[in-house]
């Protein structure tokens, strides 16, 4: 199909319709659509989620006085770009490329080209080109593609990238793997660009889902296993804030925000059925790239180097303090283990991690944990707490009440909105999560000790009301302030005293956020929160304050 031919056909669609095209004509790729935007939240089923809506950020991130999240922000980009490319020499995407040796194929330079459907995480038609430098340091250069407006992955979408048309080019992005500006020459570590489609200027800021756009990193490291740590305080003499330096990181380089490369999974691409693109035709160059990316991640720390097979003889050995490589267990598997035996992966992911199956929680594994967490949770976690990895059963069952969190309550997980739709859209992803946050699981015992318990309303959806009144406390006698600003999906709140000995308490303002509480005699006392929208109420939240006058300080001052 020539561009032409794309061209005419899409512009065709405005008379036809849309629907009818995607119907008709697969753009040359074999997958399907997926759901577009989620709307408003009413009773259980596909499509009625609504969260917080901060995609591509991090769940917690730091909110400047101005309100505005500083991770997201262009001063962060500014910083970043100025820690990693302190001298610009990578300003525009034909610097980048020229810096990296893009196109050199000769002299111990390896290069491999693939065109795919990233039809789980981002969308787009992405045409990539990876490349390895004798020395070891690798560039990989993505252009993507999304025809029409942002929304679910089309087969169009591979089409376009397939034929490079440049009315479908959203822009380019690029990761290298090499030492930083001023960093030791076997401290490599992943950094990442942008580059405008037409221009071909470096971006600083991007929107990758159709969202307001947000500052790199921040948009590829949320997913990349990176750190979203503030940028340092403004120099007291010439204002300037630097980009953060990672304290337990390898490099010890400004810039290197423990982000890592991801393993390419076949199973969750879509490919074009021309020539040159399909699936068969793409799978040794995916596994080329796949052991380059391999190379990318450390040994486990006291791993002896001159044991392991030889596609781990690139890696380094890890320090206890950082990222131990665990993403390569499963990059490894999609080969058959050890020394990579097969020449392409299995046609459909049914890899369970051995722990998730002795607990027999294969179904939650494949449906839930393969399908909207694994891609981003496992590039995090360091040798000193790797349970955020939730590459076991027990680092995932360990988070049950956080994971129940961000995705019954707060609605912010999972953290890109492609992966978020598909999750509160498919029946069987959102069906065995609730089913799993629901069971108890105390009885199970291993040598840790018991297992998560059950929350009876894991089976509800983000966008209720939520009360939060806060941590309990222990106050001096007098008033002291009480905040709901941790509730979520509120407007009006109602606040009550539910214990109340001897009736030495009294609540001012009840029907606010900030209400104060005043207690003239020591004691325990319960005050309770009810928060509210137009259409629900919160369950009762309880908050306790101890009131104490031997305190010796205020625990507020």
């Amino acid at each position: 199909m020539s561009n032409e031919i794309l061209g005419r056909l899409w512009a065709s669609t405005a008379v036809v319709g849309l629907a009818f095209l995607l119907a008709s004509c697969g753009g040359g790729g074999s997958g399907t659509s997926t759901s577009g935007d989620i709307v408003p939240v009413g009773p259980r089923a596909p499509s009625q989620a609504v969260g917080l809506d901060r995609f591509l950020l991090f769940p917690n991130p730091q909110v400047r006085a101005d309100g505005v999240f500083e991770v997201g922000a262009p001063e962060y980009a500014k910083a970043y770009y100025e820690a990693i490319d302190p001298t610009n020499a990578k300003d525009t995407l034909a610097k980048w490329k020229a810096a990296n040796n893009i196109g050199v194929t000769t002299g111990g330079h390896t290069e491999r080209y693939i065109t795919v459907g990233d039809q789980r995480d981002l969308g787009y038609g992405r045409r990539m080109t990876a490349h390895q430098n004798p020395d070891g340091t690798m560039a990989f250069m993505v252009e993507n593609y999304l025809v029409g407006a942002y929304g679910g992955y089309t087969p169009l979408n591979v089409a376009a990238a397939v034929n490079q048309v440049a009315q479908w080019h959203l822009g380019t992005n690029a990761i290298e793997f090499s030492p930083g500006p001023n960093g030791p020459a076997n401290a490599s570590f992943a950094k990442f660009y942008t580059y405008n489609p037409t221009t071909g200027d470096r971006l600083a800021t991007i929107s990758l889902d159709g969202r307001p756009a947000k500052a790199m990193p921040t948009v590829c490291i949320s997913c990349h296993g990176g750190r979203g740590d503030p940028l340092t305080p403004p120099d007291p003499i010439t204002g300037k804030q630097l980009f953060p330096r990672v304290m337990n990181s390898f490099s010890q380089h400004r810039g290197d925000v423990q982000a890592r490369l991801h393993p390419f999974e076949p199973a969750a691409f879509d490919f074009s059925t021309l020539s040159g693109y399909t699936r068969a035709e793409l799978e040794p160059a995916i596994k080329a790239i796949n052991k380059m990316v391999l190379c990318s991640f450390p040994l486990p720390f006291g791993t002896v180097p001159a044991a392991v097979p030889p596609e781990d003889q690139c890696r380094r050995v890890a320090t206890h303090h950082e990222y131990q490589g665990t993403a390569s267990k499963h990059l490894k598997a999609m080969y058959g283990g050890d020394t990579l035996p097969s020449p392409t992966s299995a046609t459909v992911d049914t890899y369970v991690e051995p722990s998730w199956a002795a607990a027999g929680q294969s179904a939650l594994y494949l449906d839930v944990q393969a399908q909207s967490c694994r891609v981003c949770h496992l590039l995090r976690g360091t040798g000193n707490q790797s349970d955020i990895d939730f590459d076991s059963f027990r680092h995932f069952d360990s988070h049950k009440d956080r994971i129940k969190a961000h995705i019954v309550d707060r609605g912010n997980m999972p953290l890109a909105k492609l992966i978020y739709e598909k999750f509160w859209n498919t029946v069987g992803i959102f069906q065995t999560m609730a089913t799993y946050l629901m069971t108890d699981l105390s009885a199970m015992v291993d040598a840790d000790g018991p297992h998560s318990a059950a929350y009876s309303d894991g089976a509800l959806m983000p966008g209720r009301p939520i009360a939060d009144p806060g941590p309990d406390r222990v106050v001096r006698p007098g008033v002291t302030t009480l905040s709901a600003a941790m509730s979520l999906y509120a407007s009006s709140y109602r606040w009550t005293l539910t214990s109340n000995p001897g009736g030495a308490a009294t609540l001012t303002d009840p029907a606010t956020d900030r209400p104060t509480f005043s207690a003239a005699a020591d004691g325990i006392y319960v005050v309770q929160l009810v928060a509210s929208n137009t259409s629900a109420s919160s369950v009762p939240a309880p908050l306790t304050i101890v009131v104490n006058s031997a305190l010796p300080y205020a625990p507020s001052a």
